[in-house]
C-alpha cells in the first residue's frame, strides 16, 4: 500500500487529502527549471494575455501557467505518467487511471493572482464523478502566505453546481457564493514533492501569493477507463488524442 488507510479515508470523507514526500527534490527541480523555461518562451504579449500571465507593479507580464505540458516535452510526459503517481491514484480510486490533461501553475512572488472557488467537474462533466481525480504536485513548499489550496470539506458529496462566468475573467467560472460554505473551509499546506489529491466535485480555491516565494505546482487530472463525459473531455484527453505518444511514454519508463 502506497497511501495509508487513514489518508484514503480522509480523501473520501473530506474530498481531498495530502500525501507527503511522493517526489524527491532531485525529481522536482528539473521539472521546475523546464516549466520556467517553457513559460518564458510562451509568454503572451498584451494582445493575447489572459489566464497565462500575472502582472507586476510596473505592468510587466509574469508567467502564471503552462497549458498542456504533456504535449510539449518528453520530460513532462515521463513525470506526469510516473508509475508511483499512477499507483497512488489507483489505490485511492480503487481502479487504474489514465491521464486526461495536465497544467503547471506558477504563482509569482507577490503577484500571483487568486483562483476562485470551483469544481473541476463543472468543466469536465465526467461520470461517474467518483472515478475522476486531480493530483496537484507541489513544486515548492506551499503554505497560506504563498497561496495553498483551500477546500470546502465534504463538498464532493454535492451535485455539480451551476458555475457562472466572472466579469472580465472569461477563463474563470464560479458557483454562487450561497453554495460555498466557508465554515467548512480547510487549508492544504504541503511541502515540495508532496501531492494534494482531490475529488472532481470538491470545491477548491487558492488565494493570491502575498509572499516573496514562488508557488508552483504541476496539476494532473485523471479518470478511470470507464468514465464518460457529457462534453468532449474524454475525446480531447491525452490517452484518446495521443494514444501512440501516451503508450510510448509508458513503455519508455
Amino acid at each position: 500500500m502506497i497511501v495509508s488507510e487513514k489518508t484514503r479515508q480522509l480523501y473520501w470523507d473530506r474530498g481531498w487529502a495530502v500525501v507527503p514526500n511522493v517526489f524527491s527534490a532531485r525529481e522536482i527541480d528539473p521539472i521546475v527549471a523546464l516549466a520556467m523555461e517553457t513559460a518564458r518562451k510562451e509568454q503572451p504579449d498584451a494582445s493575447t494575455a489572459d489566464a497565462e500571465v500575472d502582472l507586476d507593479e510596473n505592468g510587466q507580464y509574469l508567467p502564471r501557467k503552462v497549458n498542456w505540458p504533456f504535449t510539449k516535452d518528453e520530460r513532462f510526459r515521463k513525470f506526469a505518467l510516473s508509475q508511483k503517481l499512477r499507483d497512488l491514484l489507483a489505490e485511492i480510486v480503487g481502479k487504474p487511471v489514465v491521464l486526461l490533461f495536465d497544467q503547471i501553475f506558477l504563482k509569482p512572488p507577490r503577484h500571483g493572482s487568486a483562483k476562485p472557488y470551483h469544481q473541476d467537474n463543472a468543466y469536465f462533466r465526467c461520470h461517474p464523478d467518483d472515478e475522476v481525480i486531480t493530483a496537484w504536485i507541489a513544486l515548492d513548499d506551499v503554505d497560506e502566505a504563498n497561496g495553498c489550496l483551500r477546500y470546502i470539506d465534504g463538498s464532493h458529496r454535492l451535485s455539480i453546481l451551476t458555475h457562472h462566468e466572472i466579469a472580465g475573467e472569461k477563463y474563470n467560472l464560479m458557483p454562487d457564493s450561497a453554495d460555498i460554505d466557508l465554515a467548512r473551509e480547510s487549508l492544504a499546506p504541503v511541502k515540495k514533492g508532496g501531492v494534494v489529491l482531490h475529488h472532481s466535485k470538491a470545491l477548491h480555491t487558492s488565494h493570491a501569493n502575498t509572499s516573496d516565494r514562488w508557488r508552483r505546482a504541476y496539476a494532473t487530472h485523471w479518470a478511470t477507463a470507464d468514465v464518460v463525459s457529457e462534453v468532449d473531455t474524454i475525446d480531447r484527453s491525452y490517452f484518446s488524442q495521443y494514444p501512440d505518444l501516451y503508450e510510448e511514454t509508458l513503455r519508455s519508463k
